[in-house]
């Protein structure tokens, strides 16, 4: 079988493991995957089996419709799906067990319109405690969970969680944050709603936050091997391995003489006569266009510097003197560890985070998991 031209090879055996040394690290808390978007790009459905196997007990999604993807494969986990908006439809997701994040009293209510015919609504509330998105607005939560225990009262919607988000911002906003959650649960039992599981923190949190770990941690970024701080502590630091390799193959190779141009707007010349690699994937499949001129992929051994500017399909690689050949594997990013640039390198070059850097991967881009 040929190789794929472009591929972001997924290493499940790191998955599973960096679920384990998460929940080591977070005193063993149950844990949620987080496998939205994608698995941040890693592929939901195989991502969402390897976490499970390395020890989370529930998964996590944005839409209904990732979380009801997941049911169609088989998968039969618990499952919260948190963000909605006007238009969205609950009897599917109820019917299919899944539990829906509510962030007003509209959608609590539709939700329970909803369960009179699909059955028992499992709600987890979610509480805006300083992030500004969705979720509950303080000044509605006793509204909010007045209503709730009506709903709960009437048996169509059970409380199963109350949750938030960390800001990571500081210290003391995260302080703050977790203050104003503890007011919310507050305002829970007040109202006579058992708040069920608690949840706040996610990787960042559950590293370096004890007291936001609660009932349950909710592992996103961390589960990808990638680090969720911006202070420079790597994955290598958490004891986690990057789950995704990106590769593709030398397209063609050319011989240019010194002051020869590359790439659109000739932002670069060759200083001296040099060789330059065509690598056959571009900013269509998620490699930043900012990068350019910026970043650094492995080939033959050696990391070599993109030239030119990134295009839609292809960049083009300095690699001097050495002797490179057409089919040759390129490395865009990688486990560091193998001397291959990293994806927290390649979000550096393009001024973003790591997180950006896998999830905007392409559908060009072919994902295999050799240790599936």
């Amino acid at each position: 079988m040929t190789a794929p031209r472009r591929e972001a090879s997924v290493d499940l055996d790191a998955i599973r493991r960096n679920v384990a040394e998460l929940r080591r690290r977070a005193g063993s808390t149950p844990a949620m995957a987080v496998v939205k978007a994608n698995g941040y790009g890693h592929g939901a459905v195989a991502v969402a089996r390897a976490a499970l196997e390395g020890g989370a007990s529930r998964l996590g999604v944005a839409d209904l419709d990732e979380a009801l993807a997941l049911r169609e494969a088989g998968i039969d986990a618990p499952i919260l799906a948190w963000l909605h908006d006007g238009e969205s439809e609950f009897r599917t997701a109820i019917a299919s067990d899944i539990e829906i994040g509510v962030s007003s009293l509209a959608q609590l209510d539709r939700v329970a319109a909803d369960a009179v015919r699909a059955g028992d609504a499992r709600v987890h509330i979610k509480l805006d405690t300083g992030l500004s998105r969705n979720g509950v607005a303080e000044s509605e939560w006793r509204r909010l969970f007045d209503r709730a225990r009506e709903l709960a009262d009437d048996g169509r919607v059970r409380v199963s969680g109350v949750f938030s988000h960390l800001a990571n911002a500081s210290d003391e906003s995260d302080a703050d944050q977790i203050a104003a959650f503890e007011r919310g649960l507050g305002v829970a039992e007040r109202a006579g709603v058992a708040p069920g599981i608690r949840h706040l923190a996610s990787t960042a949190g559950a590293l370096r936050r004890p007291e936001a770990r609660y009932d349950l941690v909710r592992l996103g970024i961390g589960i990808y091997g990638l680090s969720p701080f911006g202070d420079g502590t790597t994955s290598a630091d958490l004891g986690l391995s990057p789950a995704m390799t990106l590769r593709a193959r030398v397209a063609a190779v050319r011989r240019v003489s010194a002051g020869t141009g590359a790439s659109y707007d000739f932002i670069w010349r060759a200083e001296s006569d040099t060789t330059l690699a065509l690598v056959p994937i571009g900013y269509a499949d998620g490699i930043p266009r900012l990068a350019s001129g910026r970043a650094d992929v492995w080939i033959a051994g050696r990391r070599r510097p993109i030239v030119g500017r990134i295009a839609m399909d292809q960049f083009i690689v300095d690699v001097g003197d050495d002797a490179v050949s057409v089919g040759d594997e390129v490395v865009v990013f990688g486990d560091p560890a193998t001397g291959a640039p990293s994806a927290d390198e390649w979000a550096t070059a393009a001024d973003t985070i790591n997180y950006e850097v896998v999830t905007r991967i392409g559908p060009r881009v072919a994902r295999t998991y050799p240790s599936a």
